[in-house]
């Protein structure tokens, strides 16, 4: 099997494939070095948000349920490997409208019915939460059953766990797909960067925005468009009210807060104990916005003292990739050895597994159904 693409979904597909007996050559140009300034899941911050998905049903609600299932069993099994990867369970939405609200209250009366145990918070219960939240908060929606986890961490552990599998990896670009008559379904042919020829009967393309050029020279049109996202990691003042960051008698966060489409995660299990992720923007296009990054740092208005205070550790970027004809992500056998798992926009992290499933079954049945 060839996968192109060693971001988080390429990782899980090729991890999910070996470990299903398939020998898998991964391709990427980054594969053992820094990743290139567009990597989209170098962009990410790790939101795993499925119970609190808008929709009840439809593709989109079924890949975020099962990859809500399979995270859990990926991790156990990286753990007991040595691979450690912490996922951090909670999630916490604050309206910002009356609109905001009534669509939260209405979410949450239809999980509890289908017995997810969504819960509704008063704006004087966020009050009472350390760091203190935003006071225009009218009210809240928590999900204990989704959280966060850390994508470099979750890279770095299927990456290790396929490599002591066997995985093989090819550290060129791939430059051209050729259909090489390889094998009963006609079989594919790789040219990489430096030259490489390889050949396999299925070839997998998670190449996020790269996909359309590969595609394209095969007669396939399938446009991508790059969505640049920028973060920051903060450092918040040594305790807050005399207490630790992210703790208190009655008052820690529950988890990750989302204000006005960007996220607050606490990260106390980095060093000192007192940093978060703030991101990610959404800029169309390739170009950095330091004005987008600035809005950032304010947390969409958010007008908190101890966040203006905080002490800008590091910043980054990326490019998610988004379809421009089709909902995202897009998952198709092409042809038969053809398969996409790509354009999956903000979401790669949270359904990389269902990705990786729905890939491998595709590939154990030889169709394209």
């Amino acid at each position: 099997m060839l996968v192109v693409g060693a971001g988080l979904v390429g990782l899980a597909c090729a991890w999910q494939l070996q470990r299903r007996g398939h020998p898998v050559l991964l391709v990427d140009p980054a594969i053992d070095g820094p990743p290139a300034g567009n990597a989209g899941s170098w962009a990410a911050l790790g939101m795993l948000m499925a119970q609190v998905f808008h929709r009840s049903s439809g593709r989109g609600w079924r890949l975020r349920q099962r990859s809500h299932a399979l995270w859990p069993q990926w991790l156990a099994a990286l753990e007991a490997e040595g691979h450690g990867v912490a996922r951090r369970a909670g999630l916490l939405l604050l309206a910002s409208s009356a609109d905001e609200l009534a669509r939260q209250q209405r979410l949450a009366a239809e999980r509890q019915r289908r017995g997810i145990p969504l819960e509704l918070w008063s704006a004087e219960r966020l009050q009472g939460l350390r760091p203190q939240l935003q006071a225009a908060a009218l009210g809240g929606l928590h999900s204990p059953g989704d959280g966060q986890l850390d994508p470099r961490q979750a890279m770095a552990a299927l990456l290790a766990s396929a490599r002591a599998g066997g995985l093989s990896v090819l550290g060129e670009a791939a430059c051209r797909l050729e259909r090489s008559g390889h094998g009963a379904g006609g079989g594919w042919r790789l040219i990489g960067s430096a030259g490489s020829r390889v050949e396999a009967p299925w070839l997998v393309l998670c190449a996020g925005v790269a996909t359309a050029a590969l595609l394209e020279r095969l007669g396939h049109s399938l446009p991508m468009e790059p969505v640049l996202g920028q973060a920051l990691e903060l450092e918040l003042e040594n305790g807050l009210d005399g207490l630790p960051a992210w703790t208190g008698p009655a008052g820690g966060w529950p988890g990750a807060v989302l204000w006005r489409g960007i996220n607050l995660v606490p990260r106390p299990d980095l060093p000192g104990g007192r940093r978060c992720w703030l991101g990610a923007t959404l800029e169309p296009g390739h170009l950095a916005d330091p004005t987008a990054l600035r809005d950032l740092r304010g947390w969409a208005g958010a007008e908190l003292g101890w966040l203006g205070r905080a002490a800008v550790i590091r910043s980054w970027q990326g490019q998610r990739c988004r379809p421009c004809r089709q909902p995202a992500p897009v998952l198709e056998v092409l042809e038969p050895g053809l398969v996409v798992a790509s354009g999956h926009y903000r979401n790669g992290v949270l359904l990389a597994p269902a990705t990786a499933e729905w890939v491998a079954d595709r590939i154990a049945a030889g169709r394209g159904a």
